[in-house]
Formats: structure tokens, C-alpha cells, sequence
């Protein structure tokens, strides 16, 4: 197994790529924007097709596939962004800062007492006519509540999601009136711009929601097709009702006549439509293609950053042999993560970036800042390691299945590598591949084994935490579950001061890594290529949880230099 090791390692440890990137941070294009011509996009989940189209099914890629239809209260404020002069790259799974924030379908929002949260809609935003199913009309508050109450009724609910909402009503035509029961310092995303947010007209609920032909919404697209593991296509809706400032004036948007999610599993077939042109956008390059894409094709523009998904192998706490600290701990201990970080990832990858992520400001508690107990989890000991399992009573080792998808890229490579390091220690693991899906049901339904090799979002700040160790979560895949640490998840939703609540968000950070309820990897830097005749963009990848339609519907193509590199005809 040392020998698989190193044979992995040597193949991965290519020349360091430099720092600087082509491209970078570009000012808004000056010229007119173009309208007209397709958007062909690798998307960051491009391997994965649309899990469900349905509000009530909760699937976290929801947003990712209805965005561009279905809108939100609230957006990312992408005038905020570094491309024009901000500070934000809008890049994060699912989080926007307060000063990030804005009105999308609302557009003025108040607390009327300190539990009573006022909502008023814009008026003029229509749901285009779907024939057979609905007539177009205006958005009315009414639409707000009942796609509220789509989600908060589906028994596939997140338990504890919407248990600070008491109710919600309309007040009016375009009054929406949120009744809290308590406070929930993330009010603004659970129902503003989060997962599960989308607002869909009120004849949804007559029609199959399942069917992508019935997503019904008043953005700036529409689905008009669907192949599933091909291709998901976009078409414009000319009645949008939002404008792009550019040059002191104000266009209407989306600007293309159809975006297409590329969905491409295979990892070479994707950067060779990208060669080709075939892809304008491609979002997710590892580092480890860059080298080469720059050499072979210097015309593509370059975003760097560090990924907001977790890469972690699960150990069920409440299952042997992890339900013994000194196991889980001893795991930890048995695998190089600096080695990790500098020969698997070619030194393109952060040490510790998760659950906590460093683009979330003070919340974040850098590795050095830690107690030696979560520190001593980063350090490379395999004696330690053995002892560890020899004091839980497994001198020898054991085995144990690991479950994997088989359609991330990373995960298949880097789980040979873990199997090595574990070996070493005496610890077999079996791997068992599965297809994305089935993978995901396992872990939802609870019935993945004691090790299961996973990605999760870093989410935001408060999020990841909750979803991830409050008992009885659905993205616990590891069973964590300590009254006291729920306890201080509560208090740390029901806080309104921040920094307090930063304060406590570092302690239960503490105490879930001391924990070792995974094993914990490093978080690799990622890359997003596009061709320069992709205008107004940047890198961007989401306006709010995991929901890119916004930025997408910005976007212009420049024709004229599409033809003079010679990918369009005249």
C-alpha cells in the first residue's frame, strides 16, 4: 500500500502552478452590451444532472436548477462585487454578508416589533403564461405564503429549518407579514435567499411539481428542455422586469437568448469542450489541468479560489468502532495531511478551511489560533495512531466498509490515498462506489456504514454547524449529538448581538473538531475558466445558496470577438 501511495503522489506532483493568474479583476466592460446568442456553461456541479424540480423535495441543488426561474426575496447585491469595484467574489456555497444583500422580489423590508417582520413586494413582476396551466400575471403576497408553505409542509422537511416562523400571511396584495416565534439570526437566509426559498406561483400546487415542463417562476429564464445527463437549456424571458447599470445607463436583462448546463461527467471531455469553445464557462478547474489549459489555450481568462466544500471521510459516532474518541482520534492521527496538501494538491490547497471557511470574516479561528487537541489532529503520527486503537482494544486494526461516489473526481483519487495512509496503522478500509444519488440517499436515509467518504458546503457561518452536528440534522452524517452543544446552538441563533455570537460559534468550532467526527482533509484552491467574448463577469458563481441565475442573466456575449477567434460563423 506504500508503494500504491507513492505511485499516486508522483503522478500528482506536477510543477507548482504561479500565483498570478491571466485575467483577474476586471473592471465593468465598457462597451454596449450585446443581446442575443447561447451561454454554454460547465457549471460547478456539471457531472451532476437536476436532482429534483420539486420545492418540496428540499434537495440542496434546487437553486442550481431553478434559480434562473424561480426568484427569492433577497439576492446577492452584485454591484457589490470585485468585478466592479466591491469586495465581494460571490463564490460561497451560501452566504452573503449583510452589506451583500439585496432586494430581489422584496423590495423594503422592516422589523415592525421585535418579532414581526414586514415585507413589501415589488409591483410590476409577472409570472410569464404557461399554456394549459396559468395565465400571466403579477406576483402577489399570496404566492410568497404558499410557497412557504409548500416547503414548511413536506414531511422531507429540515427538522428545526422554519421553527422560528410562527406564520405567514399576507397583509396585503404585496404585504408579506412574517410572525417569528423567537428570533433566528438567520432569518434573512432560511426564507430570504437560502436553499429552500424559491417562490413559485400559487398554480404550481395543481400541476405535477416533479416535471421540469411545470417550473414556473418570474426570472429571468424559463426551462425549455431537459435531457437528463446531457443537458439543461434555458430560454429567455422577455418580460423580465430587472435592469444592469453599465456606463450610466440601464439595459434590461438577461442579455442572452439561452443559457445550456453543460452536464458532463467525464473530467477530460470537459476541459476539451472547453478547449474547443463548445463551453464559454467552464467553473470548476483543478489546479492540477491549469498548467496545461494555459499552455495549450493562453486566451482563457482565470479565477482562483478556495473551495467552500469539505471533503471528509465520516466516522459514524454511533456506530463501533467510532463511537471511541481514541479511534476516531488515532484515524486522524494516520494520515499526512501536510503531505496531503503539498504533493496530492501540489501545494494548492489550505490546510484547515472547514467546517469554518476564512472568507467568513472573524467566525473564522485560524488552525494556529486552535488548542493543541484540534492542532495535534493536522499532525502526521502513526505510533501515536497505533496506540490509540491498541488502548480501544484494536491491537491489529480492523476493517470497515467506505462508501464513495463514484461520480466525484477528487473523491475516487483521493480515497486509494487514505486507504494507504490507514493501512499503515492497520486499519482496512473496502471501498464501495455508488452513482451521486444513491450515495446521497444513503447518508439522507441513514443507512450509509460507519465510514462514508463525503462533500458538504462550509454553507455560512451559522449553518454549518447546525446542519451538520445538531442531533438529528439531515447533513449529520457522522450521528454527532451532544444536548450541550445543541444547547449552544440555540443560544447562538437566538443571539442578536454578533459578537457574541462570533464568540460562540469559535467555541463549538472547538469542540466539534476536538471531537473527531471525521477525518478531517484539506480544503484544495479550485479555478474558473472562461473565453474573453464572455462579458460582465468575473468568476462569480453564486447570488446566494448555490444559486448562480442572477449572474448568469448579466452576461453578454461578444459576437464580434467570438468570430475573430474563430468560434462563430459569420
Amino acid at each position: 500500500m506504500k508503494m500504491l501511495r507513492r505511485h499516486m503522489i508522483g503522478l500528482l506532483a506536477l510543477p507548482a502552478l504561479a500565483v498570478a493568474l491571466s485575467g483577474g479583476a476586471h473592471g465593468a466592460d465598457a462597451e454596449r452590451p450585446q443581446y442575443g446568442g447561447e451561454l454554454n456553461i460547465g457549471t460547478v456541479y456539471a457531472t451532476l444532472s437536476a436532482l429534483s424540480w420539486d420545492p418540496a423535495d428540499w434537495t440542496w441543488k434546487a437553486n442550481h436548477d431553478t434559480g434562473m426561474v424561480r426568484e427569492q426575496l433577497f439576492a446577492a447585491d452584485l454591484e457589490k462585487s470585485v468585478r466592479k469595484g466591491g469586495p465581494h467574489a460571490f463564490v460561497a456555497d451560501a452566504y452573503l454578508p449583510p452589506d451583500a444583500i439585496r432586494g430581489e422580489l422584496a423590495e423594503l423590508w422592516y422589523w415592525e416589533d421585535p418579532l414581526t417582520l414586514v415585507v413589501e413586494l415589488r409591483k410590476g413582476v409577472l409570472f410569464p403564461e404557461k399554456p394549459g396551466i396559468m395565465k400571466a400575471r403579477e406576483l402577489e403576497a399570496e404566492d410568497v405564503v404558499f410557497s412557504y408553505e409548500l416547503v414548511d409542509g413536506s414531511p422531507k422537511k429540515i427538522a428545526t429549518y422554519f421553527d422560528h416562523i410562527e406564520r405567514v400571511e399576507a397583509r396585503d396584495r404585496h404585504t408579506v407579514v412574517f410572525h417569528f416565534s423567537e428570533f433566528n439570526a438567520e432569518w434573512d437566509y432560511r426564507f430570504g435567499y437560502g436553499y429552500y426559498s424559491g417562490i413559485s406561483p400559487r398554480e404550481l400546487a395543481s400541476v405535477d411539481a416533479k416535471s421540469w415542463r411545470n417550473v414556473m417562476g418570474s426570472g429571468p429564464f424559463s426551462v425549455s428542455n431537459y435531457v437528463q445527463g446531457n443537458v439543461q437549456t434555458y430560454a429567455r424571458n422577455p418580460d423580465y422586469w430587472d435592469t444592469e447599470p453599465i456606463g450610466g445607463e440601464r439595459y434590461r436583462v438577461p442579455f442572452v437568448d439561452k443559457v445550456h448546463y453543460r452536464i458532463i461527467r467525464d473530467e477530460a471531455t470537459l476541459l476539451t469542450a472547453l478547449r474547443t469553445g463548445k463551453l464559454d464557462i467552464l467553473e470548476t478547474v483543478r489546479w492540477i489541468m491549469v498548467d496545461h489549459l494555459k499552455e495549450t489555450t493562453p486566451e482563457l481568462r482565470w479565477h482562483r479560489f478556495l473551495s467552500f466544500n469539505g471533503d471528509y471521510l465520516v466516522l459514524r459516532m454511533d456506530q463501533k468502532p467510532f463511537d471511541d474518541i481514541r479511534v476516531r482520534r488515532a484515524m486522524n492521527l494516520a494520515v499526512n495531511q501536510r503531505e496531503i496538501v503539498e504533493l496530492f494538491y501540489g501545494g494548492h490547497a489550505e490546510l484547515m478551511a472547514f467546517p469554518l471557511h476564512p472568507a467568513f470574516g472573524d467566525y473564522f479561528q485560524p488552525l494556529e489560533e486552535m488548542p493543541e487537541e484540534v492542532r495535534e489532529l493536522f499532525e502526521y503520527k502513526p505510533e501515536k495512531a497505533r496506540r490509540l486503537l491498541a488502548e480501544a482494544g484494536y491491537p491489529d486494526g480492523f476493517t470497515v466498509d467506505v462508501q464513495v461516489s463514484s461520480s466525484t473526481t477528487n473523491h475516487m483519487d483521493m480515497i486509494p490515498l487514505l486507504t494507504s495512509y490507514l493501512a499503515d496503522v492497520g486499519v482496512k478500509l473496502r471501498i464501495q462506489p455508488y452513482e451521486y444519488a444513491s450515495h446521497l440517499s444513503l447518508m439522507t436515509s441513514r443507512n450509509h456504514g460507519p465510514a462514508y467518504f463525503m462533500s458538504s458546503g462550509a454553507v455560512n457561518p451559522l449553518t454549518s454547524l447546525r446542519s451538520k452536528y445538531s442531533t438529528g440534522q439531515t447533513w449529520n452524517a457522522s450521528m454527532y449529538s451532544d444536548p450541550a452543544f445543541d444547547a449552544k446552538v440555540r443560544r447562538m441563533y437566538l443571539e442578536r448581538d454578533e459578537r457574541k455570537r462570533i464568540a460562540l460559534v469559535r467555541e463549538m468550532t472547538i469542540e466539534v473538531m476536538a471531537a473527531a467526527p471525521h477525518i478531517w482533509l484539506p480544503s484544495p484552491y479550485a479555478y474558473t475558466a472562461w473565453w474573453p467574448w464572455v462579458k460582465n463577469y468575473n468568476g462569480e458563481m453564486r447570488a446566494g445558496a448555490v444559486r448562480p441565475g442572477p449572474i448568469y442573466a448579466r452576461i453578454w456575449i461578444d459576437q464580434e470577438l467570438k468570430r475573430q477567434m474563430g468560434f462563430a460563423k459569420r
